[in-house]
């Protein structure tokens, strides 16, 4: 495969016409007929129904379809962003972030940052914590946004404040019939859903020796991949999950108490390569200050 065939691929689903695509790519159709031809041979699979007027997707056609747009989608992207550093219009700035961050200070943090160095191309990847280290080492991100604390001579890191955290419950339990504080010590002998399954260390782990720090006894512990998933199974009530503060919001149909002990809390860490001297991180540490209190990252 290649680009080429990508692009002939969606004009022939667009206009569901062979012909038409022709012409709309400025081609002839024995050429284009035959690309597709190609491209269904290296699949393997049949993409279009020729017999049918207009011709139809398959259904692994459709899958294509939409893959096709998204890739051809970033590779304009791309296209436009090496152009605009090889023009020095802008300057392309990556920051990795864990997704609980966005329900704090980020996004406002981000807002801020388009104001103050308009010239920045941002670039936003999720990107839990342990990836984030070797992803700074490498050059792949700038910046990152993380949970985990590491000793890594190479990355430096600036633990932003310590967020309090939550226990998410379903509705109707014995558990949510309170509003207030609840000590750890309470959700002893319940089901405790944890986020990410993996790769670890993870947020998970600090949730996990939080709870063996203070002896707490669990009845079953379950692994998923991502926090929307694990506040999914707590309104489903399939147990319960710890959660920053700041991420309570998400769901509108669990119940969340804080936990009552002041050290339950999670980090919000911001990670820079210890040898960069952009003057990017130093306004963004500038703005983190400025917000201290009002919209604390």
């Amino acid at each position: 495969m290649d680009l080429r065939q990508f692009r002939y691929f969606v004009a022939v689903a667009r206009e569901r016409n062979f012909t038409r695509a022709a012409e709309v790519l400025n081609m002839a159709q024995p050429p284009l007929s035959r690309q597709i031809q190609l491209l269904e041979e290296d699949l393997g699979v049949e993409l279009i129904i020729r017999k049918s007027r207009p011709v139809k997707l398959t259904e692994a056609g459709r899958l294509f379809y939409e893959q096709a747009l998204q890739i051809l989608g970033r590779v304009d992207q791309v296209r436009a962003a090496t152009r605009r550093v090889g023009l020095n219009q802008n300057s392309v700035f990556s920051i990795g972030f864990v997704g609980s961050t966005l329900y704090g200070g980020l996004p406002s943090l981000l807002r801020r940052l388009r104001q103050h160095a308009p010239e920045l191309d941002i670039q936003l990847l999720d990107m839990i914590s342990v990836q984030q280290i070797p992803a700074l080492k490498e050059g792949r991100i700038d910046i990152g946004f993380g949970r985990l604390r590491h000793n890594d001579p190479n990355i430096a890191s600036t633990v932003v404040r310590e967020e309090r955290l939550v226990v998410a419950t379903p509705k109707g339990t014995p558990l949510a019939q309170e509003t207030g504080p609840i000590s750890m010590k309470e959700l002893a002998g319940q089901r405790l859903i944890v986020y990410p399954k993996e790769p670890r260390p993870s947020y998970a782990d600090q949730v996990l020796n939080l709870l063996q720090s203070e002896d707490v006894r669990l009845s079953e512990v379950q692994e998923v991949r991502e926090i929307q998933t694990a506040l999914g199974l707590v309104a489903a009530d399939a147990g319960i999950c710890i959660i920053p503060a700041s991420a309570r919001q998400m769901r509108a149909d669990v119940h969340c108490r804080l936990i009552a002990e002041e050290r339950a809390t999670s980090p919000v860490i911001l990670s820079h390569r210890m040898s960069d001297r952009s003057p990017h991180i130093d306004l963004i540490k500038q703005l983190i200050a400025d917000m201290d209190g009002e919209d604390p990252l």
